[in-house]
């Protein structure tokens, strides 16, 4: 089963576990699934792969930039495109590199912001793959934010479930009332 679907509701708020139990869920991240939360089930390996993967990717699409380029210069097209052509993918890379590496660590403000920097976020893919790639040096990428959110979460349900005062083997026995004693 992919890691992803392995939890049809994969907020941190769920009130049941992923082992039947309860408490919040972690949240599957892309690639990781939940190995994230114990940094089992190859996690180390996968975060070899996955970094790896986009920097070769990242590799790729320069040398995919590049052909682009050398078929401008065949075109003729003139030292003004050409400059406009390297100046937009330089800008629209590090804008990108940008909004990938600081939604790492906070979630998005709002949709529509989002979907503006969409197609930016599209011709400045090298910028978003090269992001992937380093925060894959030191965490699975988006980790930190999930682990603070499903950490709050647990913390969150503990009180709930410490100051719940609806089980009644939790309370402590009642003198005076209801003993017969007047």
């Amino acid at each position: 089963m992919d890691p992803v679907s392995e939890h049809p509701h994969p907020t941190p708020d769920a009130d049941t576990g992923t082992d039947g139990g309860s408490g919040p869920r972690p949240e599957p991240l892309r690639f990781f699934g939940t190995t994230w939360v114990e940094h089992d089930g190859g996690y180390g390996l996968r975060r070899a792969a996955v970094g790896a993967g986009a920097l070769v990717t990242a590799a790729a699409a320069a040398l995919v930039l590049r052909l682009a380029y050398q078929g401008l210069s065949i075109a003729q097209v003139g030292g003004f495109v050409n400059t406009i052509v390297v100046v937009m993918f330089a800008v629209c890379s590090a804008i990108a590199f940008r909004k990938t590496w600081e939604g790492f660590s906070r979630r998005p403000s709002g949709a529509a912001s989002e979907d503006a920097l969409r197609s930016l976020k599209a011709i400045g893919f090298l910028g978003s793959l090269l992001a992937y790639a380093l925060r894959c040096f030191t965490e699975a990428p988006g980790e930190r934010l999930h682990r603070a959110e499903y950490e709050a979460a647990q913390r969150r349900f503990e009180k709930r479930r410490t100051t719940r005062s609806g089980n009644p083997a939790a309370r402590a026995p009642r003198r005076g009332r209801g003993s017969g004693r007047r």
